[in-house]
């Protein structure tokens, strides 16, 4: 008779979903709260296979996992990412910690076009926290366009910026560079920013 009982507990259990972690409820995006802060960075080192959407390397697995651990406790309900598969793959730690789906925003078109539409889509999540992985030539301008310092272009060793924009409602943006993850591997030179 035991064996019985704990047979009909077992399954029981494994078929209310006891028997494992359910999975993270998608965040919910308040649109009350006062300010919008937004982390943009750029995607993390990618590998040299399939350079037209290539994966991340190693080292940018690393990043990426070294990403999600920063960004652990500043409450990330959206994320923005484009088609290109590195931005989605340096987005996805922290997707899963959080249970978010991403948001793509297409590359297509100018560089300008598509710089607009990544603020576009961050403007219609008002209050939200967002991540938005960009690219080398699109990070400097979305913090620009959002209020922050243009930081124009990334040299291609840049890896590591974390910029923060903090948007309250009807007062000037702020806006703050912080470091992650490994750091950038040395420059070639050729860079001047």
């Amino acid at each position: 008779m035991i064996h019985l009982k704990a047979f009909l507990v077992t399954i029981v259990l494994a078929a209310t979903g006891c028997a494992s972690a359910p999975p993270p409820e998608p965040p919910f995006i308040p649109s009350d709260r006062g300010e919008t802060t937004v982390y943009i960075v750029r995607h993390a080192e990618k590998a040299v296979e399939n350079p037209s959407d290539p994966e991340l390397s190693a080292v940018g697995y690393v990043r990426a996992d070294s990403l999600a651990s920063a960004l652990r406790d500043a409450g990330v309900n959206a994320i923005i990412v484009t088609s290109l598969k590195r931005t989605a793959l340096t987005a996805r730690p922290l997707a899963r910690r959080r249970g978010i789906t991403p948001q793509v925003v297409p590359v297509a078109g100018s560089t300008a076009a598509h710089i607009d539409s990544v603020v576009a889509a961050i403007y219609r999540n008002p209050g939200a926290t967002i991540l938005v992985v960009g690219h080398s030539n699109t990070v400097g301008h979305i913090a620009g366009k959002l209020g922050g310092k243009s930081l124009g272009d990334l040299c291609d060793s840049e890896y590591s910026n974390l910029i923060i924009i903090s948007m309250p409602r009807a007062k000037q943006a702020k806006m703050l560079v912080e470091r992650y993850g490994p750091p950038d591997p040395p420059s070639d030179g050729t860079c001047k920013r």
